[in-house]
């Protein structure tokens, strides 16, 4: 199924109900890794598509760990799609980045250790490149939509990626402080690799909620803290999301990205030994390349 989209979303449901997106269905979509955390919901703004899943499912019913990020990916290359928002909470470890700010990252460090990390392996080896995690292009198209809001941007920032489902130890946070970290959150590891791979470009749209623990004037991380900050800043989202529609319509493609062919020099293995199962498993991925 291929179909011209303007990107998709992975977020929370309170993303999908807003003003303006007009025709709006849902869609079971297979992969070879199994099904995506919910099914896809298809919308469209000014005439352009946009797709949405649920990151944690319906009702919030999947730990980060137990997100299917490779089936979640695979679905929207499936559908065609070429750019991928997503949309997370997370704690700040930085005393400038305050709760209900957002921040547009540009470094991630995978602190994570129970994920399936990549689509390959079974017989096909490949290196990506991931100096700049997150689509330098897309991420200063988003950063725009954002600075025209009524909220408090900020432009960079490495994005620590804890496994959870726990928040921090305090002992935790001011490790992540003294390693130069600026967010902590739970599931953008492995989702930017993943798209990385997938050859879609990928950027964030952070939302911070709290200042971790290690702020001791401020109240550890909470639940409601999260819930509270997502509820405010689901107008902000919303309206981002359409101006992004109108940047990308009117991207002249004078700056460019590399994640369209990221894995042109990725793939290691000798095409003699490939897999063909694997081969097959990953078309989408591979055809392009090994023919």
């Amino acid at each position: 199924m291929t179909e011209e989209f303007a990107f998709g979303i992975i977020g929370g449901s309170g993303l999908y109900g807003f003003s303006g997106l007009e025709n709006v269905e849902s869609v079971e979509v297979d992969t070879p890794f199994g099904k995506p955390s919910s099914p896809i919901v298809i919308g469209e703004v000014k005439g352009k598509k946009l797709a949405f899943l649920a990151r944690h499912g319906y009702g919030h019913v999947l730990l980060p760990s137990e997100v299917n990020y490779r089936a979640n990916i695979y679905a929207f290359k499936e559908l065609g799609i070429s750019k991928i928002i997503s949309v997370s909470a997370v704690g700040s470890l930085r005393a400038d980045y305050a709760p209900g700010h957002i921040v547009v990252p540009d470094q991630i460090f995978d602190f994570t250790k129970d994920r399936k990390r990549s689509f390959f392996g079974d017989g096909i080896v490949a290196h990506i490149s991931t100096a700049e995690p997150f689509c330098p292009k897309l991420s200063a198209q988003l950063l725009k939509a954002l600075q025209e809001q009524d909220v408090v941007v900020h432009n960079g920032g490495t994005y620590i990626t804890i496994e959870g489902p726990r928040f921090s130890t305090r002992g935790e946070s001011n490790t992540f402080r003294s390693w130069g970290m600026s967010l902590v959150g739970m599931t953008a590891s492995p989702e930017v690799f993943l798209a990385r791979e997938a050859e879609i470009c990928y950027a964030t749209m952070a939302h911070v909620t709290d200042y971790d623990c290690w702020h001791v004037s401020e109240e550890p991380v909470t639940v409601e803290m999260v819930i509270n900050t997502l509820n405010h800043n689901t107008s902000v989202a919303q309206n981002t999301l359409i101006r992004l529609v109108d940047l990308l319509a009117e991207d002249d493609g004078a700056v460019s990205c590399e994640c369209g062919d990221a894995l042109k020099n990725a793939i290691m293995t000798n095409p003699a030994k490939i897999n063909p199962e694997t081969k097959s498993k990953l078309h989408l991925l591979v055809d392009k390349y090994l023919g």
